[in-house]
């Protein structure tokens, strides 16, 4: 195959290329050649556009600012320009273009033009600022609900501590007045407002969860020992054993990680079968983006219909004469998982044990 057959042929794959907009200009910018991706791009025909200057594609500020002519000297400097913005369509509407500008030489290494070559990344562009929309009205309602959920619970903490001192004040001076029917209705009473200041105090702790978050590198074998050192009181008392496998050291939220392994494993240690000692093995594995953690039990499992509303807020599956708590720990975990950009599920056989895995990808 000679040259020319060779030159025929790249000239024509260049032409009939669609996606990418690819000119060829002169030294000072001026368009000689347009492929059909130009045409699609931009929508200028060849003949009405060859001849004519690179500056008709941007925009009227950036004409102001001399910015095409900056690319231009931005190649012959150092071979290349590369940038991103809008430009200009010929029914002037606007894309976003990413563009690469590069130097043609000649044998004696003189500057005879340049190749200009565009993309259209409109659609990206818009997804992305949609994403980044959607992104900044989901904090603004965070911030306003952490404002609304604070303000809420002060607020319930005040009728909350009258009715606990008048209880109080009751029982001391008039307890003796009353009958053993009196006495259990005081009972009552004060088991709800201790029931009442937990809740509010467990919605307050969910909601700070994440606010003065810092990453960091988090050994999770030290990490683990000292749950466990901390749990040790519990875990002695219901014989339980702790198996940890090899842990790595991870990109984390230092507190909020302790936070879902102590609140898994003090699951384990709450839901287990009488007269079976709680066994919890915890493992770890590398994933796509991160690591993937597993925390496993022989407890008393979960039935498959609440699988998927243990982890939302105040959802409870026993009552509280068999297992105290609000329903909130598998919410914090989640919450927890999301922050590190993973998830968290959980697979169980009822009276066999779960074994609950969550993602962390930072």
């Amino acid at each position: 195959m000679n040259d020319e057959v060779k030159q025929f042929r790249l000239s024509k794959m260049i032409e009939e290329i669609e996606d990418y907009a690819i000119l060829l200009l002169d030294e000072n910018g001026n368009i000689e050649n347009w492929n059909k991706g130009a045409e699609k791009i931009k929508g200028y025909k060849a003949h009405e556009i060859v001849g004519k200057n690179f500056r008709l594609f941007y925009t009227d500020e950036d004409r102001e600012n001399r910015k095409p002519e900056s690319l231009i000297e931005t190649a012959k400097r150092e071979g290349k320009a590369i940038s991103e913005g809008w430009r200009v369509r010929k029914d002037r509407s606007m894309f976003w273009g990413s563009i690469v500008i590069t130097a043609i030489h000649d044998m004696q290494d003189n500057i005879i033009g340049f190749t200009k070559v565009t993309r259209d990344l409109t659609d990206k562009m818009l997804a992305a600022e949609a994403i980044q929309q959607h992104l900044n009205e989901l904090q603004l309602k965070n911030k306003e609900l952490e404002q609304f959920v604070y303000i809420a619970s002060h607020d319930l903490q005040e009728p909350l501590l009258t009715v606990s001192s008048f209880v109080e004040l009751l029982k001391e001076e008039y307890g003796h007045l009353f009958d053993e029917e009196g006495q259990l209705y005081m009972g009552y009473i004060n088991e709800a407002t201790g029931r009442m200041r937990n809740l509010i105090k467990d919605l307050l702790d969910y909601s700070h969860i994440g606010r003065d978050k810092g990453i960091e590198q988090v050994n999770v074998s030290e990490l683990l020992a000292n749950i466990v050192s901390d749990l040790d009181q519990r875990i002695a008392a219901t014989g339980a054993k702790v198996v940890i496998g090899e842990m790595p050291t991870v990109t984390a939220y230092a507190t909020e990680l302790r936070q879902l392994f102590q609140n898994l494993i003090a699951n384990a240690l709450k839901f287990y079968r009488k007269d079976v000692p709680p066994v919890i093995k915890i493992d770890a594995e590398p994933c796509k983006a991160g690591w993937k953690f597993k925390v496993s039990d022989n407890g008393i499992g979960i039935r498959t219909e609440h699988l998927e509303k243990i982890f939302l807020i105040f959802q409870r599956l026993h009552n509280r004469e068999e297992f105290s708590g609000n329903g909130i720990g598998l919410a914090n975990c989640k919450k927890i998982a999301v922050m590190h950009n993973g998830d968290i599920s959980v697979e169980s056989v009822p009276g066999k044990g779960s074994i609950f895995s969550f993602t962390i990808e930072l």
